[in-house]
């Protein structure tokens, strides 16, 4: 029943775009905050976007590494977050997973997770 499917991801060219979008379903989208992992090749998944509920102000966060290039957004009325990642760089390649959690009392209490996409940065 819950559903959070992932688009976008492709082969990119160094300097380079791209817009990731996570669809969700099966749960109430606005109540829970979203985020965008990655894991590159040989790595550890990493946390690179976070943004809060609506109603806690829609505040956005990024790891040091994608600051100032990628963007996280959603759009309630869709169920759907984006990831907008402009100057990609080689580093930037692994797989994009989007996660929902719930933490009404200041932690997680239950996630979900999407199958991830590919996004390879190369020349």
């Amino acid at each position: 029943q819950v559903q959070l499917v992932e688009s976008g991801g492709g082969l990119v060219q160094p300097g380079g775009s791209l817009r990731l979008s996570c669809a969700a379903s099966g749960f109430t989208f606005s109540n829970y905050v979203m985020n965008w992992y990655r894991q590159a090749p040989g790595k550890e998944r990493v946390l690179v976007a976070h943004i809060t509920i609506t109603s806690a102000g829609g505040s956005t966060n990024y790891a040091d590494a994608v600051k100032g290039r990628f963007t996280i957004s959603r759009d309630n009325a869709k169920n759907t977050v984006y990831l907008q990642m402009n100057s990609l760089k080689p580093e930037d390649t692994g797989v994009y997973y989007c996660n929902a959690a719930f933490a009404p009392y200041g932690s997680t209490i239950l996630d979900y997770w999407g199958q991830g996409t590919q996004v390879t940065v190369s020349s």
